[in-house]
Formats: C-alpha cells, structure tokens, sequence
C-alpha cells in the first residue's frame, strides 16, 4: 500500500501534473489535457468559474486550470483516499463545466440523429444514451449523452474541453434544417451540474427525494425535487463505474444543494484527480485522449454505441467508412492493459514480445484498487486478444503488461 500512496500522493492525475502558478495550480502533461488547457497572463482573472468555484477554494479545494476552467484536483484527504472512499461510500463532483443542452420542436430526433450515431428515435421516454458526433470521415468529434424526455425536448450532456467545437457543429446544422424548413431549435443551458457517485449514493439522496429512487434504473432520467431544491433533473449515469446520477440544478441553489448533500456522514466532495483513476478503472474514454476525430468508433471498440437501424441505414455522418469497418475490422483496436512496476503513462510505448513498436497508450495510471499498473492505448490489431503478453517501454526499458479485458474494476450501475 505504502508503494502505491507514493506513486499516487500529492497533486497527481493520471498522466497529468500540475504546478502552482499565481496561486492556481496548472495543467501540463497528458495530450488530452493540454488540449483543454489555456495559458492565461492573469490564471485566477481569466478562468472561467463554475458556481461553486469560491465554495471549492473554501473547503480546500486545491485549484487546476482545465478547460478553460478553474475546478478542484483534490482537496485536503489524498487522491487515493478520495477515490477508495467514491467505490466504498459517494462523493460530489463538480461536472458544471460541461456543456447542457435542450433541442426543441417537432423535427428534434431527426436533427439529432443527423449529429450523432445512436438510435434516439427507439429510446423510450426519459431513457438516455452514450452517443458520439462523428465527422464525415469517420473520426468520433465528441462524446455525450442524448436523454429523450417526456417533455418535449431532448437534453444533451457533452464534454466541457468540445464545447465550443460542440454548439458550433450544432448550430451550423440548425441553420441547414431551418432553411430546409424543420421545426427544431437549441437552448444551451446556463445550470450548474453536480455527480454523486458511490454505492451509498442510493441511500443518500433519497433522503431528499418524494419519488421512489429504486424506480431510477440505469441511464434514465427524471425532473425532481432534490432536498427542496425544484427543477432539477436526475439522470441515473456517472464516469465513475459507479451507481450515481448527475443532477442539473439552478446555478442559485446548487450550494445549497452540495452543503445538504455533504450534511450526510457519507459524502465527501471529490476532484479531477480521483474523478480521472475512477473512470480508468472503469475502462471509460476521456475525450482527447483515448477517443478523438483520428480515431473510429470501431477503433476505439465503441461499436455497441451505433445503432442497430442506424448502421443498416448508414445515414449518420461517416458511415460510410465506418459501418464497412464493423465487418472488415481495423488495422488497430483499442484495448485494455495491466503491467507491474513503473506506472504507465500516456505516449508510453506498447511493444511487441520481440520489441518492435506496436501501438502506443492513450491513459494510465496505478490503479488504487488493484494496487498494479491499467492503462488503455491502441495496437495493432493482431495483439489485441485478451492475455496476450506484450510490452510497455517505461523510461527506456521494457517492462511486461498484459492485454485485458475492461472495465478493469468490475461496474456497479443499477439495472432495476
């Protein structure tokens, strides 16, 4: 245990560092993070500011510019601390830094699947989905998740480092369905977000809820009361592997929200740090790293997310080179990795047994939970079976690692 506390202790994210810089701690390190990272002359004054950024700093929240935000790593307890208590007990994260967005009218379905990959047309009321935007050449332009509610709209979740790119692209195809006559607009959200995210969470927050949480399955959502808070809606997901929702709330109470929440014994807040080695024990994607427009659906093993109708149509952007990819497979794949010793990082080379260069990882870290090296990265297709013995090149040696099967840590999302 004491091995591991080291490689993990202090301000650390999987292959991320940070560095205090005029009483902000910055970014550097992982590709997908230095692409989400500003440099600014005035770090705290040029930042944008969640609203509960001044209530992070008071807890001691230890403060990183990503996104173009300034958001909490960890606070006062350890990474691992942090995340040991996310799989025992729940903690918050602050996630209000991604992107919201309602799509209204008659035409919304058909504008959305326009956008992205997935099925929405078959989603129940109220159910949601993992969907990717995609680009006529096949590449994935972000992830989100699509929610078809009961209300007229559909709500969209995307990653806060696309947001930009994200309500350009779907802007430009309003403006194309609009001429064309479709009845469909976009209201981007001004709410804060919140994750809880732990096994407790269940017992925790129906505490604050008239509605039965048991009701709540897995990537279904709800408008709801929250400890006296209206308007806010539930949705039964997380980046955690976790049982846990995110819950939107009105940017005036979401303080309040987070203080009766961490009233309960059980919660704790958490940071990026923790929220980073969670998702990667998880084998979840983050966006710039593991998934990004060089890489297909297919590539990144993320097939599951097209759509049954959807791949037989082939009328999302870039089907037609993705679609044949499904049956022809690809020349690399994305898969899952363990090794002992060395952590391995992202860039860090993958290795064939004989030493030639095969592929290269995307994301990883010790894991606090198996106490040994996960990672996840891209090889050449004819190494991508479960237990294959490979290599990783750390600091100029090559160590041994294993191909495995993700999610690393076994899943707890609740099915009912």
């Amino acid at each position: 245990m004491r091995m591991w506390a080291r490689l993990l202790a202090g301000v650390r994210t999987p292959g991320v560092g940070f560095r205090a810089s005029g009483g902000l701690l910055r970014v550097s390190g992982g590709a997908g993070w230095k692409q989400q990272h500003r440099q600014a002359s005035s770090p705290e004054a040029a930042l944008k500011k969640t609203p509960l950024y001044d209530f992070h700093r008071e807890h001691g929240g230890k403060m990183v510019e990503f996104a173009g935000w300034g958001m909490p790593v960890q606070y006062k307890e350890s990474h691992i601390a942090s995340h040991m208590h996310t799989r025992e007990h729940c903690s918050i994260f602050d996630v209000s830094h991604m992107l919201q967005t309602k799509v209204h009218g008659k035409d919304r379905v058909k504008f959305m699947e326009s956008l992205v990959v997935a099925d929405i047309a078959e989603l129940k009321d109220n159910q949601g989905a993992l969907s990717l935007f995609t680009t006529e050449k096949g590449g994935i332009m972000d992830d989100l998740i699509v929610t078809k509610t009961d209300q007229g709209y559909l709500y969209i979740v995307s990653n806060a480092g696309c947001a930009d790119k994200d309500s350009a692209h779907m802007k430009a195809r309003l403006a194309e369905f609009k001429s064309a006559g479709y009845d469909v607009d976009l209201e981007f959200l001004d709410e804060a977000l919140i994750a809880l995210q732990g096994p407790s969470m269940s017992r925790v927050l129906q505490q604050g809820l008239t509605d039965d949480l048991s009701k709540l399955t897995f990537m279904t959502s709800t408008l709801a009361t929250v400890f006296g808070v209206p308007g806010c809606r539930v949705t039964r997901c997380g980046y955690t592997g976790e049982d846990g929702v995110e819950i939107s709330v009105p940017q005036s109470r979401v303080v309040e929200l987070t203080e009766k929440l961490l009233g309960n014994s059980d919660v704790k807040l958490a940071g990026l740090g923790a929220r980073d080695s969670l998702r990667l024990e998880a084998g979840l994607c983050l966006y710039g790293n593991d998934i990004d427009e060089t890489t297909t659906p297919v590539e990144a093993t993320l097939v599951w997310t097209i759509g049954k109708r959807r791949r037989q149509m082939k009328d999302f952007p870039g089907a037609e080179i993705i679609v044949p990819q499904i049956k022809a497979k690809t020349a690399r794949k994305r898969v899952g990795l363990v090794s002992t010793g060395p952590p391995v990082r992202q860039h860090t080379p993958i290795l064939s047994p004989d030493g030639k260069i095969i592929g290269e990882v995307t994301s990883g870290c010790p894991s606090p939970c198996l106490k040994k090296n996960v990672a996840m990265g891209y090889v050449d297709a004819a190494f991508t079976k479960n237990g294959t013995t490979i290599q990783v090149e750390v600091r100029k040696k090559a160590v041994p690692a294993t191909v495995s099967k993700m999610p690393f840590v076994p899943t707890n999302y609740f099915s009912g």
